[in-house]
């Protein structure tokens, strides 16, 4: 039954219609309604309403004022009016709506003299509690047992209230805060009152696993909970971690706030406080994290994050991390002090900003041991980063006809073993695009004058190498190098005989330096020296070129009633002719009067792009490229084509042959290659040097034949192979359902191979975000139970590597490892993972980490440990998932014995 009712004119329109009804008879008589198996009726709820009159100061004090908007209600039973006790009784899915409020239960009464509305739940036949009310103002939500709402002055009171705070944290994602308590009082639409509440992000809001429970508290929507005495609960036992006040902030959207330190004890520099510090959102696009750490011993960190991104626009985010070691104390004789520090900019221009101009950063410069030394250890993987790499670029392109593309680089490079930086500051670079001069702009081009092509490519960088003691001082400008190139390429291609493409071409090449370095003898010292003259100087030189190849294909059918029911090979041959004539006018001749030994130099030596070309290059050049494929029928019987197969992916040769060369024309031959099995799981890749020549007994080349000398057709001067294999639970079970599909497939046969897969990453140990887990994003509950030993999910990766040097008849293996990294989940709560190797050469473990995971639903527990090892260390956290409370959280580690 439906209706809608204007309480200020209610009086008038019920006087109308009874007539001379007695105050005792109902003013509407229940519905005939269909029973369902529930004999019970409304129940007569004013005494209730009495009760509840009367109970303490919170009650809503009665207002005769009529509601201003209309009052719509509904219920599946009955609406009972009663002109007796000047009430409306609703029963069994029972809703009213009025203005922004809406409130369903299983029994509502509704005090039109009061204004006020009260709503409960109903017994079922079984005698359960059913259709707990529903109460929405707005946007905020309740799910109490019974509610007391007055229209007029919009408070409530509300037994065993229920409601979820969803709190966005912004990049941290959002976590649902689930705020229970057994007696609330409603202010007004922004301030609810609670007593004995709970506070938890659990799913379970009826048992949770953890809560905070606050005797008084008080509760802003949307924004924060205040509360007074607080202690948290794990399994309904009270814990000793307990705060006298505490603030909640449950606000939409970043907000500034504390950052919760760990605190523990270190070996070496004592107790100390770390991550402890300060979250700032400066606008809506760019935040600012500072964090720090203090040591009893002195030492001390100090770090500054900022992500910044506006969409369609520009990300990015910037790093700064400092630290000052101390090692022992102040006056004792192993006492050292030292600083690190590393700085990581990242940046990335959206394409939709601007489709010509780019900005693009990518930074990480700092000491060469702050990830090996550093005081937070929570990335071990970085620990064996031997180079820092930095970027930073901007470019633009021109699009008239014929378009230019101009850039500027600034490049760092650090070899963090042996300390040496080297920088571009900055590189320049300009081309422009390709044209045809004798062709027309639009259509097609043929032969081989219209297809005459140039290019002009313009390259200047100013170059630095310096120390990284040296770096960021005046110093590091003393070695700078100043110098630009200019290169324009001619070619031109066209066909011989329909199939042979042919392509022909050379290049000019002319270069800019503004510094040169010529020799002398000097008396006084006796010896050449190297003087450094200043000025504008220039070099230039020419190439040319020609290349002839094809493609080739075999094919080998074998019948489609076959499972493999073709091959097919394709070879790539080529051939290329390169010549350069010398440049001797560039060389100079100097003699050492001491030992009157002749040296020949060119000024332009250790200038940026290198020294003009000495010597004639006339040479041809051999290429051999092969792919191997097979066509195999599709096991799925419904596929209409067969399957293509990779045999080899690549099987490549290739040598020359120097005609200026007066012996040892022909160059070792170098032969790589590369495939797939398993279905693509197994990558396998190869190569090898392999010289046609011998070499003597001092390992040196000789003009001799190695067939000649006794040998074989080539010497394998070095070899080396890679490959790598993973492989999961999954893969077993899907190869359960193909062994089952094949037993009525009548053309599978003995010669099936099982499947192997599963994930590649964190092969070399995997990087400690403690904060996260492996469970995320998937609910325990839903995972099947395994039984043991038949569905336990796991995964192995393993990558295994091997060098062979064979150039002077050494025969020894410079490399020889095995990575391995595995994972296996005993329950769907347990995850228990380990990332080692094997050093056959060095005969020992590499990097060797295990760990160990515990989903706890709300909480989760990670326990990493390196047992040995020149970063040997453990690390121990338990804490609670959810990002709003992420700071309730114990964690203990220990740190490398072997700081350097």
């Amino acid at each position: 039954m439906q209706s809608k009712i204007h309480l200020g004119l209610f009086l008038g329109l019920v006087l109308m219609a009874v007539g001379g009804l007695s105050a005792q008879e109902d003013l509407v008589k229940p519905l005939p309604i269909k029973a369902v198996g529930d004999t019970l009726r409304a129940p007569d709820l004013s005494d209730l309403l009495r009760k509840i009159d009367t109970v303490g100061t919170d009650s809503v004090q009665p207002s005769s004022s009529a509601l201003m908007d209309q009052v719509r209600y509904t219920a599946k039973d009955y609406v009972r009016i009663s002109q007796k006790d000047q009430k409306i009784y609703l029963y069994n899915e029972a809703e009213i709506y009025y203005q922004d409020t809406e409130l369903k239960a299983g029994v509502i009464v509704l005090d039109y003299i009061n204004n006020e509305v009260y709503a409960g739940r109903i017994r079922d036949s079984l005698g359960n509690y059913t259709q707990l009310p529903y109460f929405k103002q707005g946007s905020n939500e309740v799910i109490p047992d019974s509610i007391r709402f007055n229209f007029d002055t919009e408070k409530a009171i509300i037994w065993n209230s229920r409601t979820e705070q969803q709190a966005d944290l912004g990049t941290m994602g959002g976590d649902a805060m689930k705020v229970y308590a057994e007696r609330t009082k409603k202010e007004n639409d922004s301030v609810y009152f609670l007593s004995e509440g709970k506070l938890t992000t659990s799913s379970d809001t009826i048992n949770p696993d953890y809560y905070i429970r606050v005797r008084k508290a008080k509760f802003v929507p949307n924004k924060k909970v205040i509360a007074g005495f607080s202690n948290l609960y794990i399994v309904d036992v009270p814990t000793p971690i307990a705060l006298p006040f505490a603030y909640f902030p449950l606000t939409t959207g970043r907000t500034a706030g504390i950052l919760m330190p760990t605190f523990g004890m270190d070996p070496d520099r004592g107790f100390f406080i770390q991550n402890g510090g300060y979250y700032l959102p400066l606008n809506d696009f760019v935040d600012l994290t500072v964090t720090g750490d203090l040591y009893s011993n002195g030492s001390y960190g100090f770090r500054a994050q900022s992500v910044y991104a506006k969409r369609y626009k520009y990300r990015g985010n910037f790093n700064f991390r400092y630290e000052n070691l101390v090692t022992s104390q102040k006056g004792f004789d192993d006492y050292s002090r030292s600083t690190i520090y590393n700085i990581q900019i990242s940046h990335s221009q959206d394409s939709k900003a601007n489709p010509n101009s780019r900005l693009s950063a990518s930074v990480n410069l700092g000491s060469s041991q702050y990830f090996r030394n550093s005081l937070i250890q929570q990335n071990l993987p970085n620990t064996q980063v031997n180079n820092l790499s930095s970027s930073i670029s901007y470019s633009r392109t021109f699009p008239t006809y014929p378009s230019v593309n101009v850039s500027l680089t600034a490049t760092q490079n650090q070899n963090t073993n042996t300390d040496v930086v080297d920088l571009t500051l900055p590189t320049l670079q300009a081309s422009m695009e390709r044209i045809f001069p004798l062709a027309p702009r639009d259509g097609i081009k043929k032969g081989a004058i219209q297809n005459i092509n140039l290019q002009y490519n313009l390259n200047g960088r100013y170059g630095i190498r310096t120390t990284t003691d040296e770096f960021l001082t005046g110093a590091m400008f003393e070695n700078g190098r100043l110098g630009a190139e200019h290169q324009i390429p001619i070619s031109t291609n066209f066909k011989i005989a329909k199939y042979l493409s042919v392509t022909a071409g050379g290049t000019y090449r002319d270069v800019w330096t503004w510094e040169t370095y010529p020799q002398r003898y000097d008396p006084e010292l006796e010896q050449v020296v190297t003087d450094t003259i200043g000025g504008f100087d220039r070099f230039n030189e020419y190439s040319l070129s020609a290349a002839l190849g094809t493609t080739v294909y075999g094919t080998f059918n074998f019948g489609e009633d076959k499972k493999v029911q073709a091959l097919r090979h394709i070879i790539r041959p080529n051939v290329s002719y390169g010549y350069a004539p010398s440049f001797d006018q560039y060389y100079e001749e100097v003699i050492n009067e001491a030992t009157g030994v002749p040296t020949s130099f060119t000024r332009f030596q250790n200038t940026p792009y290198g020294t003009p070309r000495q010597g004639r290059s006339n040479a041809f050049s051999f290429g051999l490229a092969n792919t191997l494929e097979a066509k195999v029928r599709d096991k799925d019987t419904t596929a209409l084509e067969p399957k293509k197969v990779f045999i080899l992916n690549s099987f490549n040769l290739n040598t020359s042959y120097n005609l200026e060369a007066d012996s040892l024309k022909l160059s070792p031959i170098n032969l790589t290659g590369g495939t797939t099995i398993l279905d693509n799981k197994m990558n396998i890749n190869f190569g090898a040097s392999m010289d046609p020549y011998a070499i003597d007994n001092t390992g040196r080349r000789i003009n001799t034949l190695n067939i000649s000398a006794g040998g074989g057709l080539f010497r394998v001067t070095s070899a080396r192979a890679n490959i790598g294999y993973t492989l999961s639970s999954t893969d077993f079970e899907r190869d359960r359902q193909e062994r089952e599909e094949e037993e009525q497939d009548p053309y599978s046969g003995s010669n099936y191979v099982a499947n192997s897969g599963g994930r590649t990453d964190d092969l070399f140990g995997a990087a400690n975000d403690f904060n996260s887990s492996a469970f995320e994003g998937r609910d325990p509950a839903s995972v099947e139970t395994p039984i043991f030993g038949t569905k336990i999910p796991w995964n192995l990766s393993l990558q295994y590597a091997v060098t062979y040097n064979n150039a002077a008849r050494q025969g020894d293996i410079t490399n020889h490892s095995l990575m391995f990294r595995g994972n296996i989940e005993l329950t769907p709560k347990w995850r228990v993972g380990l990332s080692s190797g094997y050093d056959f050469v060095g005969k020992g473990f590499t990097l060797t980490q295990f760990q160990f995971e515990r989903d706890l639903n709300s909480f989760h527990l990670k326990f990493d440990w390196t047992p040995f090892g020149d970063f040997e260390r453990w690390y121990f956290f338990i804490g609670i998932k959810a990002n709003l409370l992420k700071d309730l959280k114990w964690e203990n580690r220990s740190q490398p014995s072997n700081i350097r």
